[in-house]
């Protein structure tokens, strides 16, 4: 099936997206809503979400672009209400646009460029010479100049505020300290010229609030989790199948997979992303187009972007890793506040799209987080594996593979010998005997992310609390059962036997499956896998 179809894949601009005649998912019944009031906004987002291109729509409406709006939801508003309040409408008010998408912010000097750039660029529009004042004078002669001049109020529209403190952040934290302290001057013009301005919005992924960044500039309305704004980023369930139909379908048939299965798998993969607990789940958008043009389902957004500083921090904050896939507390405060230190990195991980509200309990004002998707799962567990075993990244995927093979072919020889391996090379170093906690956490993690990985190809359950079995993975003709013993907690016949005891074979009887039953131990003396026992489950 040919389909002709221009999606914006990689298209951030409103104006060229219109004037391209490319698909557009109408979210501008978000700007009517947004420019009745003159608060300055802040809208937190993950990378690839389309902030950038939302921006851009609010920067075509206060310039007064009204062709760019034609048969769209804010087109009719904005004439019936210019029209009741006796007013010319689609006005144009000066835009002060500042984009900080590029730049190499761990050069220093960096910022200080974007910032001169964007001042460089727009004072000669209103008959302002260069000047050796600092940025946060200029921004403000600047305002008041463009308001003066043509007798309008001033819009302020700013891109990922934050990408300079993110890039430089667990990379040269003397930097990142003059970043923060130079953007929080910056920003506090935007209250201190409140009279000037008639719209502002900032985005970012991550909020530095109280701390620093915005301490100053307390007027600021954070709509980030606001319920009336959930939508206003990403494809919800019904956009994606009132937009992309046609481009479901290919897929579909592109796969050999029916419409429905097509639907489903873009729901595992990409959907899931909740901004309120009453909100819509929301598809990332980033990943559904390139799903699309390239017409099959990939890891398309977490290829994008490694988060190595927030690895480190998870790491050095022996966080216990299998939480992360749904069991993360947090209050509203906590979800809310970003503080740069190793303690908190759970917060970042959910402005940054790693983890998303799966509930929230409302007497105990908790939100509990977990992986959005598998795009997002695989591609973060792929990025912990190496900082927990000796594998490097590189080889992650074809080491997961190879069990996988083991796993289908039956070898369950060749997957212990391949787990000892990994766990081996788990680095000690820091861990004193007063550790053996810790250690033993290390352990559990690497087998945890070897199992959960394995689940992108074969049906993988990892359980981590008693009672039940570790991990149990099924092919489709055979199921495996392992138990693991840690540090003198225990044999490999011991683990065989709790199998056994405990019963864990005894659902999978009516399958009509091979069981197997492997029971295994570790021995603290080498640090890895010290023997393994395996046994066909007789019903």
């Amino acid at each position: 099936m040919n389909l002709a179809r221009k999606l914006p894949i990689g298209i951030q601009s409103f104006d060229k997206l219109r004037r391209d005649h490319c698909l557009y998912i109408d979210k501008t019944a978000f700007v009517w809503q947004l420019v009745q009031v003159s608060s300055p906004y802040f809208l937190s987002r993950p990378r690839r979400f389309g902030k950038s291109l939302f921006l851009s729509t609010l920067a075509a409406y206060f310039r007064g672009q009204k062709e760019l709006f034609k048969d769209l939801y804010l087109e009719k508003n904005e004439e019936e209400q210019a029209a009741q309040e006796n007013r010319t409408p689609w006005q144009a008010y000066p835009v002060l646009y500042l984009d900080f998408n590029t730049g190499q912010y761990e050069l220093s000097g960096a910022l200080d460029e974007t910032l001169s750039y964007f001042l460089d660029t727009e004072e000669p529009k209103y008959n302002l010479q260069k000047n050796s004042l600092s940025h946060a004078k200029r921004f403000t002669s600047l305002i008041q100049a463009a308001y003066q001049q043509t007798g309008k109020q001033v819009v302020i529209l700013v891109d990922e505020y934050d990408k300079p403190l993110l890039q430089t952040m667990g990379v040269n934290e003397a930097l990142n300290e003059h970043y923060r302290n130079t953007l929080k001057a910056f920003y506090s013009v935007i209250k201190t010229c409140d009279e000037y301005i008639r719209f502002a919005f900032l985005t970012g992924v991550t909020k530095f609030s109280k701390i620093s960044i915005f301490s100053d500039l307390n007027n600021l309305r954070d709509i980030s989790l606001e319920k009336q704004y959930a939508g206003i980023c990403g494809v919800t369930q019904t956009e994606l199948e009132m937009n992309f139909q046609p481009d479901i379908q290919v897929l579909a048939d592109e796969q050999n997979l029916t419409y429905q299965e097509a639907l489903a798998a873009l729901k595992q993969w990409y959907d899931g992303y909740l901004f309120h607990p009453a909100g819509e789940g929301m598809y990332n958008p980033f990943s559904l187009l390139n799903a699309f043009v390239k017409k099959e389902i990939s890891g398309y957004w977490f290829g994008t972007g490694t988060p190595t500083f927030l690895v480190n921090f998870l790491k050095e904050a022996h966080y216990y890793i299998p939480n992360l896939d749904g069991k993360v507390e947090l209050d509203e405060e906590g979800l809310q506040t970003y503080r740069a230190v190793a303690q908190d990195a759970v917060p970042i991980l959910f402005q940054a799209g790693y983890l998303t509200i799966k509930t929230y309990i409302p007497e105990a004002r908790m939100y509990r987080l977990g992986f959005p998707n598998n795009e997002v799962r695989y591609g973060f567990l792929k990025n912990l594996l190496p900082a927990y075993s000796g594998l490097p990244f590189v080889e992650t995927g074809k080491s997961v593979w190879h069990f996988v093979e083991d796993i289908r072919a039956g070898n369950v020889e060749g997957v212990m010998e391949r787990l000892k391996a990994i766990i081996s090379g788990i680095a000690y170093d820091t861990f004193t005997e007063e550790n053996l906690k810790l250690r033993e956490q290390n352990y559990q993690t690497a087998v945890y992310l070897v199992f959960t990985l394995m689940g992108q190809f074969v049906q993988t359950e990892v359980h981590c609390s008693t009672g039940r079995a570790d991990c149990i993975v099924q092919t489709a003709t055979s199921v495996y059962i392992f138990e693991f013993k840690l540090s003198g907690n225990g044999t490999a016949e011991e683990a065989l036997n709790q199998i056994k005891e405990n019963r864990y074979a005894e659902q999978y009887k009516a399958d009509g499956k091979k069981v197997v039953l492997i029971g295994s131990s570790f021995d603290e003396g080498v640090r890895t896998i010290e023997q393994w026992k395996i046994e066909v489950f007789e019903n």
